[in-house]
């Protein structure tokens, strides 16, 4: 005998593809997309990264061009790494007003005006010649204190070149708090803190590494958060919530989207989520080998971000997407 079909049959809202718009309850849109980009000092062109294929260091130029780009497709911003020519112990460059993150800032602003958020990321490994995100202490290890002085400078030097927004992902205990004051007291009260509030030490970073040429030993285990930890996430982000922060982090996304959830449950300021390096390197030599669909898959991904309360997703697929995005509301 055959069964009676029930009344409830979920498949009618899956029949076609304007139902399945139609009731969908995640979308994408190219204003919650952030493009992370790197500018090299000293280069004549744009240099390839090989363990990111599709993504280059930029020279000033072309940087410029990345960028207009970015505003064209309607994006929310992009997010700014430098590589400076020379490091030091302290990180020198950070804070020259001529110091290449600086004048890439000034040169984003310039080309895209009020069309894209600005952002900068402030932190010390990428001008470093050890590689850690802070001073070091005699003995090696990170000087926390020491270290918000270095991050204060850092604020207000990204702010005199005119970032909208500066990006604290050093995860040094009080970094919100000092940046903060430190941009109030000079008069910087419109610049905006994103705190990369849970950010994990993950093995997931590996491309950046090459990206930014970096120069660390060993890891950031004793400043970055532990990946077994969950709730200690809460804890991470009421307190830079408490301390001013405008937007929280949480980084990175795909294997941390539990606590992206949690985070996006309980915030009371916008959530930002970073599809790292590592999660785009495994799209793209996943695809390459033809073992998955390379635009479903990247569409699939960054919704899942979304799905799970980010409000913005930090992608380097950014303006590539957007564009995908245009041509299904043609």
């Amino acid at each position: 005998m055959t069964p009676t079909p029930g009344r409830v049959r979920l498949r009618r809202t899956r029949a076609t593809p304007a139902m399945r718009r139609l009731v969908a309850e995640t979308r994408l849109h190219p204003a919650e997309l952030v493009l992370p980009v790197f500018v090299r000092e000293g280069l004549t062109e744009p240099r390839p990264i090989t363990s990111m294929p599709g993504v280059v260091q930029h020279t000033r130029d072309s940087l410029k061009q990345a960028v207009a780009e970015a505003a064209a497709a309607g994006l929310g911003g992009v997010m700014l790494f430098a590589i400076p020519a020379v490091r030091d112990a302290v990180g020198s460059q950070a804070t020259e007003p001529d110091g290449i993150l600086n004048l890439a800032i000034a040169d984003a602003v310039a080309e895209a005006g009020d069309a894209l958020v600005v952002q900068a990321d402030l932190c010390l490994d990428e001008f470093t010649d050890h590689g850690h995100c802070g001073v070091l202490t005699p003995t090696g290890t990170v000087d926390n204190d020491a270290t918000l002085v270095r991050y204060a400078d850092m604020a207000l030097a990204q702010a005199a070149a005119g970032a909208h927004l500066v990006g604290l992902s050093g995860m040094m205990d009080g970094q919100t708090a000092v940046v903060r004051d430190a941009l109030d007291d000079a008069g910087h009260q419109d610049v905006a803190v994103l705190a990369y509030a849970a950010k994990y030490a993950s093995a997931f970073y590996g491309p950046f590494r090459e990206a930014v040429e970096s120069q660390l030993e060993g890891d950031r285990r004793t400043y970055q958060m532990d990946p077994a930890n969950r709730r200690e996430a809460a804890r991470e982000i009421a307190i830079d919530i408490a301390e001013g922060a405008d937007v929280v982090m949480v980084k990175p996304a795909m294997s941390y989207l539990d606590v992206l959830a949690d985070v996006a449950a309980a915030s009371t300021v916008p959530v930002a989520a970073y599809q790292v390096s590592g999660e785009y390197a495994m799209i793209e030599a996943a695809a390459a080998n033809g073992w998955i669909e390379r635009r479903r898959a990247i569409l699939e991904s960054v919704l899942s971000i979304r799905r799970a309360g980010a409000d913005h997703v930090l992608t380097y697929y950014a303006t590539e997407l957007a564009g995908w995005l245009a041509e299904e509301t043609r």
